[in-house]
């Protein structure tokens, strides 16, 4: 029995039937595909090593505590992992579409929180695995941790058959609680057996002390609300999803040409994806500030491979009313390294760090509380997501084949119709678009836009005449 950390514990409780809580990609492999069941037997000789893949939520009565995983006395790998295939021709946009239907479906929480769909038919001889786990059991980084786990560094690696598998007895409401409680005392005493150190370097204190006031000050400044725009409000319960992919190698010469970081470029490139879409939809984008929450992994190290939570965010804001791609890249490299400077992720950690102390029941009553005042009076301070996730840059493989790219997907929440997750893959970086289906049916134009400006950006730190990637005039959604 294993107690969610808070974090973990408020994604579950921020699920409400319109907010769909799981992060999730669509893998896509050189063909063709193996059979089903030694898809079947690879997923299982994988599941040692993924110990929440075979456990379940169970909630403390009372909610005197936080939920706690225990093992699925009824685990079934056939419900988790499904087979299904595209019409013929099986393109781009029958995939997409899957995506979003998929998506749209929250998971089943009297069950482990995973499913992985194999699909076939897809054109060019390929496969793809659309796997979805829930976002209180892993963030971006953690949940690459995961891809790494499940899929082969090489393509000869055997399967190796699981020992057996016995789940522990579920443990009573009275043990639950005792638990809870025993938790509680624990999380307090980790605290306390901290406070010697502090002792012993004030002036550590007096800098953290002092760093997180500066950030709770910046992050108080970024909560005044936007003008409206038709990206942001209120959102159903289907999702449509998208993708297009860019060259690492063609992001980090335009880094070199221009300066900054990989990450300041790949801010640019999405904003004139959403200064497109804007302008498309007969806004101006000058009069508009479009805010995006930024998670940023405060995980250890020594953390990776720990299946929970360990993010924090900032918010930025795109500058979509600035028309020059330079322009465009220069104030996102200036707002990034005052953000960086401001601690607002460290800020963020204090406060989610405090959510150990607030009595659990009070934590979920006021969470759902607040997403319901939300899906009544949507907020304007956070106008989308963009999420940036490196990925591993080497080849990964499932049963021999190659996994040729791999499209992230990132979850909205009440108030958000438009996010974007970017995943980082041997030698890609790829750009998941989630829109509300109701609200975003053009987010073929963002990817659209992405493209383009790469394109521009490349231009100019090419010589004149240089071979390279023009425009995208692509007319359709997918993945590219």
């Amino acid at each position: 029995m294993d107690r969610m950390g808070p974090l973990d514990a408020e994604f579950l409780h921020i699920e409400d039937g319109v907010s769909h809580m799981h992060i999730a990609g669509c893998s896509l492999f050189e063909g063709p595909p193996p059979p089903f069941r030694d898809i079947l037997d690879w997923f299982a000789s994988k599941l040692p090593v993924l110990p929440r893949y075979r456990q379940v939520v169970r909630f403390v009565p009372l909610g005197l505590g936080r939920p706690v995983w225990v093992d699925d006395p009824h685990f079934n790998l056939l419900y988790h992992v499904r087979h299904t295939a595209l019409p013929e021709p099986g393109g781009e946009e029958d995939l997409c579409r899957l995506v979003g239907r998929l998506m749209s479906q929250e998971l089943d929480r009297n069950r482990p929180l995973w499913e992985a769909w194999v699909v076939e038919g897809l054109t060019d001889d390929r496969w793809a695995i659309v796997s979805k786990v829930h976002h209180c059991l892993a963030d971006g980084i953690s949940g690459t941790d995961l891809m790494a786990a499940l899929l082969d560094t090489s393509p000869d690696a055997e399967i190796v058959p699981p020992p057996p598998w016995r789940p522990e007895p579920e443990p009573s409401g009275s043990a639950l609680v005792l638990d809870a409680f025993g938790g509680l005392i624990g999380d307090v005493a980790d605290r306390v057996r901290t406070v010697p150190d502090l002792i012993r370097d004030p002036r550590r204190v007096v800098a953290d002390l002092r760093s997180t006031t500066s950030g709770l000050l910046a992050l108080g400044e970024r909560m005044a609300p936007t003008p409206p725009t038709s990206i942001d409000g209120p959102i159903g319960p289907h999702r449509r999803w998208a993708a297009t992919t860019a060259s690492l190698a063609e992001v980090k010469e335009v880094r070199r040409g221009l300066a900054g970081t990989v990450n300041d470029v790949v801010l640019a490139v999405i904003t004139r994806g959403f200064r497109d879409l804007i302008e498309s939809r007969g806004e101006d984008p000058e009069q508009l500030t479009i805010r995006t929450l930024v998670p940023v992994s405060v995980r250890a190290p020594d953390q990776h491979g720990m299946p929970d939570n360990r993010v924090s965010a900032i918010f930025a804001e795109l500058p979509v009313a600035i028309p020059d791609p330079v322009a465009r890249l220069e104030s996102i490299k200036a707002q990034m390294a005052d953000l960086k400077d401001s601690h607002q992720a460290d800020a963020g950690e204090v406060l989610t760090t405090l959510g150990i102390f607030a009595p659990p029941m009070l934590l979920s009553f006021g969470t759902h509380s607040i997403v319901r005042y939300m899906a009544r009076r949507p907020q304007r301070t956070i106008n989308t997501v963009t999420t940036n996730v490196p990925g591993p840059q080497f080849p990964l493989y499932a049963l021999g084949r190659e996994m040729l790219e791999y499209h992230p997907f990132v979850p909205l929440a009440q108030g958000v119709r438009v996010g974007v997750a970017i995943l980082s893959y041997n030698g890609k970086v790829s750009f998941g678009v989630t829109g509300d289906f109701d609200t975003a049916p053009d987010i073929d134009v963002l990817c659209r836009g992405i493209d383009d400006g790469l394109a521009e950006l490349l231009a100019l730190v090419r010589p004149s005449g240089a071979a390279g990637v023009g425009p995208s005039d692509a007319a359709e959604a997918g993945v590219r």
